[in-house]
Formats: C-alpha cells, structure tokens, sequence
C-alpha cells in the first residue's frame, strides 16, 4: 500500500512538522508555491511530484508544469495549483476536469484546506491547505493517506504557523 502526502503553499520554508508526519510516506505531492529551495530540498528526502504555483520563480515555471495528470496505483490525478473546489472552479479548468476524468483532484493557492468529494465529476477534492508561514491562514496543515487502491486512511495534521526560529533542523 503506498503512502502519499500531500502539501502545498510552504513559500519557501519546510516545516519541522512536514520530515514528522511524512516520514512513513513513499511519495510527497506538492500543489505549488514551493518557493526557493523547497523543491530541492524535499526531494533530496522523498520522491515528490511538484506543479508550480503563481507564486514560484521563473526557474520553477520552467521547471515544472502548471498541470499535473498521472496514475499512480491505477488512480488517476490531477494536480494544479489554483483550481477552486466542488462548484467553483475556473471555466478553463471544467474542461480539462470533463476530459481528464481524474479520480483524485489536488490543488493548492487558497492557504484553506478543503477535502470534498466532488458528484459533478465523481472524485475526491484535496486541498492541503498551507504549509508555510507565508499568508493569511492561522494555523498550517498536511494530509496524508494510503492508497488501497482509492485514498483511504485520509489524516490531517494542523500546527500552528511556526515563528523563523523554528525552522532550523
């Protein structure tokens, strides 16, 4: 059974918190806004999937895709940094949602978790939330689950915004 976690918006710092709760993890997924260093950083520890956010530099366009689609398990994902949530998505993304079909649907940018389930288009709505200590959001949160073969076990870590003095490892 593969363990996945799933983050977003960490705006270039990763918290203690992320190496705890992931650590049992096989793979991370990243829904954008890594800012510098994050991306490095991580998959020096874990194998990561990344799409880039409005946020991340030039190098990380470059680097990374503004839409992810894959299979992981014979589940099919679509990651994408800004992409709303059940009955408010963009226009342009209601298209590629139609063609797609994905069975999971993660996405980052609102720093407000959110885990629904979508009956419009039939899958799971996963926003973490925000990582990092950048934005408005008051506290930071993770999500983790196994698959087996659907997203099973779904956990949620929240934690306080960390302080500067805290990111030191």
């Amino acid at each position: 059974m593969k363990r996945i976690g799933v983050l977003s918006d960490t705006h270039g710092v990763v918290a203690p918190q992320v190496y705890t709760f992931f650590k049992d993890c096989d793979e991370l997924w990243h829904a954008g806004d890594l800012g510098p260093g994050v991306l490095e950083e991580l998959r020096a520890w874990k194998t990561v999937r990344a799409v880039y956010g409005n946020c991340d530099s030039f190098a990380l366009h470059y680097e990374l895709e503004e839409q992810l689609f894959f299979e992981v398990e014979g589940l099919r994902v679509l990651m994408m940094h800004i992409g709303g949530w059940p009955g408010h998505y963009p226009v342009a993304l209601r298209r590629t949602l139609e063609l797609s079909r994905p069975d999971l649907f993660v996405c980052g940018h609102s720093h407000i978790l959110k885990v629904m389930y979508d009956k419009d288009y039939n899958f799971l709505h996963i926003n973490p939330g925000a990582a990092g200590r950048s934005g408005f959001h008051k506290s930071c949160t993770l999500v983790r689950f196994a698959l087996n073969p659907q997203p099973c076990e779904l956990e949620i870590m929240d934690f306080p915004k960390f302080p500067e003095a805290d990111t030191a490892r």
